[in-house]
């Protein structure tokens, strides 16, 4: 009788065979590092936190609350209020995820579901890639001299033309928040993109044959069946592309405006936490440290509360789709 070649590996050694020494060795070893690691991570952001919160703690103590009300950044008689800041993070975050949002799974869809011949398809997907690596300031500085005259005469004829509405009730007349928003979302994009096309990679093929095998047409099986589907990773592509919007600083800080304003119009300066950081620390006195370390401190809270809210709600979304 022929031997079974699926019962025997390299070396003669059974499958079915307990691990070695070694193996249970490296087995255990990989376990404590990984570990180690967990713990590592755990120290390092309770150290952050730490130090961050005790530079803050001066501030806190003396403003309260009411630093997170006020409208007020007054260095010479200490009067520090972040309102403005917090209303343009989560404004200019929240329209830039809308925008990279909607184009990011658009580009998932057209690289995953064969609307490309598949050399095509990895150039344009190494090209997106590659959106990743360009640093924030060049990003910053193609907003000053490309993006910003380029919508500028859209600006004003919305202006001139529907300025009742609050959203366009200003001019543009340099850096303000579209085209800070417009640059944020093409640097989420790589992010929403990336992990959206992983989604849908993810998605068994026999779901989606069995789709066509019921009749229905491709952007029914795309849109009724795939998308669907791929929700889970597709929000935790919002989420993370939505977190990295908010701590985004150096692009946002040349081109916002840096004003500490609260407007709907999409095309006054505004400002945003992680820029807030960025344009004070160099020059700053001890006292509007203390209220920077506050506002830091804030950012880390909002970043914190968006991702346990993200994993939550993907949490929900998941049991729902397992009928749990």
């Amino acid at each position: 009788m022929a031997e079974n070649p699926f019962i025997k590996v390299a070396g003669g050694a059974g499958i079915t065979q307990p691990p070695s020494s070694a193996e249970f060795l490296a087995d255990r070893s990989f376990r404590f590092l990984a570990q180690v690691g967990a713990a590592v991570i755990i120290v390092l952001v309770a150290y952050i936190l730490w130090e961050i919160g005790g530079q803050a703690m001066p501030a806190i103590r003396e403003y309260h609350l009411g630093f997170l009300a006020s409208s007020v950044w007054d260095v010479q008689q200490h009067r520090f209020g972040i309102l403005p800041e917090i209303w343009g993070t989560l404004y200019s975050s929240l329209l830039a995820l809308m925008i990279a949002g909607f184009f990011g799974v658009t580009v998932a869809i057209f690289l995953t579901q064969d609307f490309l011949p598949p050399r095509l398809a990895v150039i344009f997907r190494t090209v997106i890639d590659m959106l990743a690596a360009i640093p924030s300031v060049v990003f910053g500085l193609w907003g000053i001299f490309v993006v910003i005259p380029a919508i500028r005469p859209l600006a004003d004829w919305l202006h001139q033309t529907v300025g009742f509405i609050p959203f366009f009730s200003t001019s543009l007349s340099g850096p303000g928040l579209l085209p800070a928003t417009l640059v944020l979302s093409i640097m989420i994009l790589p992010t929403v993109a990336a992990i959206s096309q992983d989604a849908f990679r993810l998605v068994p093929y026999r779901t989606k044959e069995a789709a066509y095998g019921m009749g229905a047409t491709r952007w029914e099986v795309i849109l009724r069946v795939m998308v669907p589907t791929a929700s889970g990773g597709i929000f935790s592509a919002m989420v993370l592309g939505f977190g990295r919007a908010l701590g985004e600083t150096m692009a946002l800080a040349m081109l916002i405006g840096n004003s500490n304003q609260i407007s709907l119009s999409l095309f006054s300066p505004a400002n945003t936490l992680a820029s807030l950081l960025a344009s004070h620390f160099p020059e700053a006195g001890q006292v509007e440290v203390h209220a920077l370390m506050y506002a830091a401190l804030v950012l880390l809270a909002i970043t914190l509360i968006v991702n346990v809210v993200g994993i939550g709600i993907l949490t929900m979304t998941q049991r729902k789709f397992a009928g749990k």
